[in-house]
């Protein structure tokens, strides 16, 4: 939280605009859950920076909303979208979407962000949410343990895809914990995938300006 505080208030105010691409919150249970201190911590230093502020919702806080919004100044994103990054259409994503030779994983996924889904799990008392939330994370990492790391890594096929659907030179996710700039052709086109990195002990971010982008590391 420490470093994320310090990214705010440093690197963060110098960029014209902030783009979050998920996980901000090891769990995000609903709009109610800004009673929380430690999410109220965050929601308020986010708020701080006195910067446009963009959040792309990751697989592990879906669920904010507007009273997130109003708590941090932020505008939500779909789960995929393209923008003019200095002059450079950038498809922004959590990257979660890629992973799809995960198959378990993208059934759960599809379940949760069904709408009639959401709006039962709400319905439940905070206290409910939060030990059902606890109770699907412990099943996630044991099931975790038993499959192999590239399932739960992008698929190149579906990589290549998203370029073509969105007709882009350049794509920016996370999700995947394996931060990298990967160089490909997509039908002759160069393009470039940046992957950006967990933020536990240490942390980085992406700055993209007219030169391109560059990793940034936080000790």
């Amino acid at each position: 939280m420490h470093l994320f505080e310090r990214f705010l208030a440093g690197p963060a105010r110098e960029a014209e605009s902030l783009y979050l691409l998920g996980d901000l919150f090891d769990y995000w249970a609903g709009d109610d859950d800004l009673a929380d201190p430690f999410n109220a911590r965050v929601c308020a230093a986010i708020k701080g920076i006195g910067r446009p502020i963009f959040v792309l919702p990751g697989n592990r806080d879906f669920l904010v909303g507007r009273e997130f919004c109003a708590a941090t100044g932020a505008v939500l994103l779909p789960d995929e979208i393209v923008v003019d990054l200095a002059g450079t259409r950038t498809l922004l994503l959590h990257g979660d979407t890629l992973c799809t030779d995960d198959v378990d994983y993208q059934r759960f996924r599809t379940m949760v962000r069904a709408p009639h889904w959401q709006h039962e799990f709400l319905a439940l008392s905070l206290a409910e949410r939060r030990a059902r939330i606890e109770q699907l994370r412990a099943s996630s990492e044991r099931e975790k343990q038993g499959k192999p790391y590239e399932i739960m890594d992008v698929s190149s096929p579906s990589v290549t895809a998203a370029f073509r659907c969105h007709d882009v030179g350049r794509m920016i996710h996370g999700h995947t914990h394996r931060p990298a700039r990967h160089a490909l052709a997509v039908d002759g086109r160069a393009c470039e995938r940046w992957v950006l990195p967990e933020w536990s002990e240490s942390g980085g971010y992406l700055v993209c300006d007219a030169t391109g982008c560059r990793a940034v590391e936080l000790p």
